[in-house]
């Protein structure tokens, strides 16, 4: 059993942004169970858990670290892998890997005076960018006019109204040629939309002209914001990584209160924003990552964001 009070870090294996965090809580000598509940568990991971009045009481134990259920200050929701077997072709194999997610899952997010950066169930509503696209809308802050249609005649005349950027509602795994590839957002041309757009839902945006971009990344109260300048005419920085330059700029007031109302309106205590700024430096709302990277801009800038996460599950709930 760990001592003292134990985060709970759940995560894939490879995650650089968490071992920037899990280095600081074992810096601050916090106690720390790190472990990657889909692929883990049951193999590598064991459960023991008891439904008790004040909540679950019992064990998890995970790479040789073990955490008192009731005593766990704070879970770190990462990134975490899908549950072995969830899309199975086995019936038993897909029938476990649901009762581990329902089961593990299940216990995870009901841990009692437990501190969720963020809750698995908030992170999951705010992933929905409908969704966030109406509460940015509704809070003030600026978005791009925007149409999410299947309905090729109505993509085909809104891309011929202004100039127009299509972008994918999910940032999934894609591969080319067998090599994994990302979806940007690309600009796209009226002449350029056809039948296909009928076989899934499509988000189209005006494309704002951006002088740069902004990611913002808001840890409890904590704002911190960067400037990513790319190449003259590149839609998506993502396709650029190479060619970035950054600098930490200041938030502006309304701004910072808006996002702070969206964190809690999704009940999130984490989110990394993107915005477009424009030629006459307006703040364009694009979207909110309630788990998105942010490692590199602490490298490159110098933002404390892993000392502000830190912070945080150290003190839990």
């Amino acid at each position: 059993m760990t001592s003292g009070r134990a985060v709970l870090v759940a995560t894939e294996y490879e995650d650089a942004t968490a071992d920037l965090v899990i280095a600081e809580l074992n810096r601050r000598r916090v106690p720390v169970v790190r472990f990657d509940p889909g692929r883990d568990f049951p193999d590598k991971v064991g459960l023991t858990a008891y439904a008790e009045k004040g909540g679950w009481s019992g064990r998890l134990t995970a790479h040789g670290r073990a955490a008192a259920l009731e005593e766990v200050r704070a879970l770190y929701h990462r990134r975490p892998s899908l549950y072995q077997g969830y899309d199975s072709e086995d019936q038993a194999q897909r029938f476990a890997a649901q009762e581990n997610r329902r089961g593990l899952g299940g216990v995870l997010a009901s841990l009692p005076d437990c501190l969720y950066l963020s809750h698995p169930q908030a992170i999951a509503r705010a992933e929905y960018k409908p969704a966030q696209l109406a509460e940015a809308k509704r809070l003030g802050l600026s978005v791009p006019r925007t149409l999410l249609t299947n309905n090729p005649a109505e993509a085909h005349a809104f891309a011929a109204e202004q100039p127009t950027i299509y972008k994918p509602l999910h940032a999934g795994s894609y591969s080319v040629a067998g090599e994994p590839a990302g979806i940007w957002a690309a600009a796209v041309a009226s002449r350029e939309i056809d039948a296909r757009v009928s076989g899934c839902a499509h988000l189209f945006q005006e494309r704002v002209d951006k002088s740069a971009d902004v990611r913002v990344v808001v840890v409890g109260e904590d704002v911190f914001c960067a400037r990513i300048t790319a190449p003259e005419g590149v839609v998506d920085w993502r396709a650029e990584y190479r060619h970035l330059t950054y600098e930490s700029v200041d938030c502006p007031g309304e701004i910072r209160q808006a996002l702070l109302r969206f964190l809690s309106v999704f009940g999130l205590g984490f989110g990394a924003f993107d915005f477009a700024l424009s030629t006459d430096d307006g703040w364009w709302f694009l979207e909110c990552n309630p788990n998105g990277q942010w490692a590199w801009l602490e490298h490159a800038t110098g933002l404390p964001i892993a000392s502000s996460i830190a912070d945080l599950l150290e003190k839990g709930k």
